[in-house]
C-alpha cells in the first residue's frame, strides 16, 4: 500500500495520491476546462462551458469524510492548507459571528415563532460544533444540527443537545422530515459538497410554506480573490472542491428551482484573534510572517474582518 502523502501542495494528511480521481464540472456536466493553477497533485480549473471555477483531481465521494474530516480537520497543524486550527477553542468568536449574521435571518424570517405559536425551526447543513444553532436556539428557535464528521459531532451533541444534532449526508441518509423547517442553512459548507445542486433541491424539499434558505460561501472572483491569487486563503484543495462567484451561484440556485432574494457580502466578515490573523498572512509570503509575528503578542484577542471575499445568499423556492 501506497504511503499517505506528504502534504504537497496543501493536501489534507493522510490522504494517498492515487484516491485523487479527475472529475468534471459539477455544475454543467462539461468537460472542457481551462487551467488557473497548479499546487501539488491539484489543479484549479475554469469550467469554459458555465465558467464554474473548481479542483480536480478531487478524492470521490465516499472518500470526502474519512479522508479530509477527521479530527485533524478541527485541530489542525496547518489550518492555512487544512480545516482549523483548533475550531473547539474559537467557539467564542464563532458565536460573536454568528450573532452579527442573525440580523439577516432577522431580516427575512423575523420573530422566533410562528403563527400558531409553535418555535420555527432551523436546520445546519454541516453544523460543526453547532455554534450557529446555540445563537438560534438564545433566540427561541428549535434547532437541529447534521454533522456528518464524527470527529466534531459529540461537541454539537453537548453544545445544543444530543436530540438536536444527527450524522448522516444531506439527501442520502439524513432521516430528515419534508416541509418541517422554516429555514435551512449552509454557513461555509456548499463549496465542500460534491453534489451541491442536490444539496440545494433536498434542502428546498425540508422547507415549510414561505421557508427560506441561507447558504454563505466564497467569491471567487472578488477583489481580494484576484489580488492574492493561488494564495487567497480559501484554495484548500482537499476541502474547498468548488469556487463560486454570483453568476455561478446564481445558475446553481436557479437549476435547483430556488429564487434569490438577497445576495450580499456584507457581514461575511468574522471575528478573528490577532494570531489567527498572523498565522494566514503568512500564506502570502513567508516574509509576511515574520512582519506579522509581533501580532501574537495579542494573543487571543478578538478583531473583525471582512474583505468582502464570501457570499451571504438568502433564497425561496421558486413559485
Amino acid at each position: 500500500m501506497t504511503p499517505p502523502a506528504e502534504r504537497p501542495g496543501g493536501i489534507a494528511p493522510r490522504i494517498p495520491e492515487e484516491a485523487l480521481r479527475e472529475v468534471d464540472c459539477g455544475l454543467c456536466g462539461s468537460a472542457d476546462k481551462e487551467l488557473r493553477f497548479e499546487d501539488g497533485p491539484f489543479r484549479v480549473v475554469r469550467c469554459t462551458g458555465c465558467a464554474l471555477v473548481y479542483v480536480t483531481p478531487r478524492l470521490e465521494d465516499a472518500s470526502l469524510i474519512e479522508s479530509v474530516y477527521d479530527e485533524s480537520y478541527w485541530s489542525s497543524a496547518a489550518a492555512k492548507e487544512h480545516g482549523y486550527t483548533d475550531y473547539r477553542a474559537d467557539a467564542p468568536l464563532y458565536k460573536r459571528t454568528y450573532r452579527s449574521r442573525r440580523s439577516i435571518v432577522d431580516r427575512h424570517l423575523p420573530g422566533a415563532t410562528r403563527a400558531d405559536g409553535s418555535p420555527r425551526r432551523v436546520l445546519d447543513v454541516g453544523c460543526a460544533a453547532g455554534y450557529f444553532l446555540s445563537v438560534m436556539q438564545e433566540s427561541g428557535w428549535d434547532v437541529c444540527g447534521l454533522e456528518p464528521s464524527d470527529a466534531i459531532r459529540a461537541a454539537a451533541a453537548e453544545e445544543l443537545g444530543a436530540e438536536h444534532v444527527r450524522g448522516g449526508l444531506l439527501g442520502i441518509d439524513d432521516g430528515l422530515e419534508p416541509g418541517t423547517f422554516d429555514l435551512v442553512t449552509f454557513w461555509d459548507v456548499i463549496e465542500h459538497i460534491p453534489d451541491p445542486r442536490a444539496a440545494l433541491v433536498r434542502a428546498a424539499e425540508l422547507l415549510v410554506p414561505g421557508g427560506k434558505l441561507l447558504i454563505e460561501t466564497q467569491n471567487v472572483e472578488s477583489r481580494a480573490a484576484k489580488v492574492l491569487g493561488k494564495k487567497w486563503q480559501h484554495y484548500k484543495h482537499a476541502e474547498h472542491i468548488y469556487h463560486f462567484d454570483p453568476a455561478t451561484l446564481a445558475r446553481l440556485f436557479d437549476e435547483a428551482g430556488l429564487e434569490i432574494l438577497e445576495n450580499t457580502p456584507k457581514l461575511g466578515g468574522k471575528y478573528v484573534t490577532f494570531d489567527f490573523l498572523a498565522e494566514r498572512v503568512g500564506r502570502i509570503h513567508p516574509l509576511f510572517s515574520v512582519l506579522a509575528s509581533p501580532l501574537k503578542l495579542f494573543g487571543d484577542a478578538a478583531l473583525y474582518i471582512n474583505l468582502f471575499d464570501e457570499m451571504i445568499v438568502v433564497a425561496e423556492p421558486r413559485s
